[in-house]
């Protein structure tokens, strides 16, 4: 069993579990998943808290301290940055084309207007907004 931070379109953020992640996939797909608050549906995943669990027989800690959630912010970015393509502004162009098979399906990363995400949503292209902090400038020189 899998559970999931689950949002409507107005915004009311509510728990659900499933058997596993295909299983809420299909059963959004069908129309099934409903807001308890007002009833929509139009349902997606919302961000999750983080919880990290240590290995078996070390007691879980409470809330994580500043500092672990930096390295760990900090590793996330690493991964995302070493593991896609930047199209920088063309990142709208870029994921419409993979959607309709126009070029192989690839991780990319970008920037989009907000007019241009609202086009993506509508044409049903899936991603996710990730707030990338400022490069600090090398002052070594």
């Amino acid at each position: 069993m899998i559970v999931f931070d689950l949002k409507c379109s107005n915004e009311h953020v509510f728990e659900a579990w499933f058997k596993d992640s295909s299983t809420f996939e299909e059963q959004r797909n069908k129309g099934l998943l409903e807001c308890p608050v007002c009833g929509d549906r139009s349902i997606k995943k919302a961000i999750s808290p983080i919880k990290l669990k240590k290995s078996s027989g070390q007691k879980e800690e409470g809330p994580l301290n500043q500092e672990a959630v930096a390295k760990m912010v900090h590793a996330f970015y690493h991964k995302v940055i070493e593991s896609s393509e930047d199209v920088g502004t063309k990142f709208a162009a870029e994921a419409l084309k993979m959607h309709y098979g126009v070029c192989k399906p690839r991780s990319i990363r970008g920037v989009a207007t907000r007019e241009e995400e609202k086009m993506l949503k509508e044409e049903g292209v899936e991603f996710f907004r990730i707030p990338v902090p400022n490069k600090k400038e090398d002052k070594s020189n």
